[in-house]
């Protein structure tokens, strides 16, 4: 899941096949992310996790060891294998991320993953306006001409406005904003029209949008590009809320 746009493919029914390693990771995880193995609980012994999933000792002690790292588990002696507070998850973690998704998130995380956007996202289109390159304009051009293509497929879509916002992460010459890719592209598959795989179609004004944003970076006007950036963040979110709304 480290591939920019694999958390957008994988939404969309096209992940890559899985090894028995992955399967066991992404099956926890989706289970701590659910609140199928609550915060503080202690996860069922290797024996049963070992039947539950079919799979070896060895594979299952190095899935715990992996979900371990990204903050979910903690094992202790003689007490087994608890899951962690949340305050400890790699929330900027893909797969972290993904798992949330899966599980059907609540709307306040969205709406907690899309003020991190907002503090970062108008800050890296700022900083594009003041620092971007004839390299830069020319990409950002070419994938707004792929978003308006694509507008009737939404996967596609949605991975051309990733790239969109990586090109302008790396015009902003601060190398952390490409730290919140993953942040992104969650954001953006929260948007999919009818949602992650299925039918829908972007309108034209998502795509007049960032055609503007595109516009006012390469005038190097940076506070009406943070405004706009401001104005696409505030309408994303929404289409994120009324999706998840449209599945209760």
């Amino acid at each position: 899941m480290s591939e920019p746009g694999s958390l957008i493919r994988s939404l969309s029914g096209r992940s890559a096949a899985r090894n028995f390693h992955s399967f066991v990771i992404n099956e926890i995880g989706v289970g701590i992310a659910s609140g199928r193995f609550p915060v503080g609980s202690i996860l069922p012994r290797d024996a049963e996790l070992m039947d539950m999933y079919g799979v070896s000792r060895t594979v299952l002690r190095e899935a715990l060891k992996t979900l371990e790292a990204k903050g979910l588990v903690e094992a202790r002696p003689k007490v087994g294998t608890r899951v962690s507070p949340k305050s400890r998850w790699a929330l900027f973690d893909q797969q972290v991320l993904l798992w949330h998704f899966e599980a059907g998130p609540e709307e306040g995380f969205i709406r907690s993953l899309f003020d991190i956007r907002r503090l970062l996202e108008i800050e890296a289109v700022s900083l594009a306006a003041k620092h971007r390159t004839a390299d830069h304009i020319r990409l950002m051009h070419y994938w707004v001409q792929q978003m308006e293509i694509s507008r009737p497929v939404p996967e596609s879509f949605a991975i051309a406005a990733l790239e969109l916002h990586r090109v302008t992460a790396d015009a902003s010459h601060n190398p952390l904003m490409r730290s919140i890719t993953g942040i992104v592209e969650f954001a953006l598959a929260t948007t999919m029209p009818g949602g992650a795989g299925g039918e829908g179609e972007y309108d034209e004004a998502t795509v007049a949008a960032y055609r503007g944003l595109v516009q006012l970076i390469e005038r190097a006007d940076a506070e009406c590009a943070a405004a706009a950036m401001s104005d696409i963040i505030a309408a994303e979110l929404q289409s994120a809320i009324t999706n998840m709304q449209a599945l209760d």
